[in-house]
């Protein structure tokens, strides 16, 4: 059964019959699938009136295990963001309620941001949601196949990830 990769991949065959075009056919895939996969994951966190990204700064706070928190320019790093996109987020969850900023008493030119109750609760009900998409997503393959596809992925990640980042 063919999807649009192969479809694309054998114009590009009939048109340029002399390059090995092997490797588009995972990288086009990912690509598309990274789009799927982050409508889902939009969706998935819809009900909960949750933007991802959102999710991804409360998720990267709830991570850490209490007290929650992490310093803002941490959070930056761990979210891949500048520190001025980073404050905006910040702004924008504290008016929500998500989290708090507290000087940070080792260094009080430092700030750190702390989940609320009430962000950590629903952290973790979003990440139920974000299960759930997932699982649903990837049920065609068995543990065996997900597995084999992570390991995969991690390899390419490990190599190219910290010099895309």
């Amino acid at each position: 059964m063919e999807d649009q990769v192969d479809k694309l991949l054998n114009q590009w065959a009939h048109e340029r019959p002399e390059l090995d075009c092997s490797s588009l056919s995972v990288v086009v895939r990912v690509l598309f699938l990274a789009k799927i996969f982050r409508q889902s994951a939009e969706r998935a966190l819809a009900p909960l009136s949750l933007k991802l990204w959102e999710y991804d700064v409360l998720s990267a706070l709830r991570r850490q295990g209490p007290p929650f928190q992490l310093p803002a320019t941490g959070l930056a790093r761990a979210s891949m963001l500048t520190t001025g996109a980073m404050t905006n987020r910040i702004d924008r969850l504290e008016e929500r309620g998500l989290v708090v900023r507290a000087t940070d008493p080792a260094d009080r030119r430092g700030v750190n941001v702390r989940l609320t109750d009430r962000g950590r609760e629903l952290t973790d009900a979003a990440i139920e949601a974000r299960l759930t998409a997932a699982n649903e997503q990837l049920a065609v393959l068995s543990v065996a196949e997900r597995r084999a596809v992570s390991e995969g992925l991690r390899k390419v990640f490990l190599a190219v990830g910290s010099t895309e980042a």
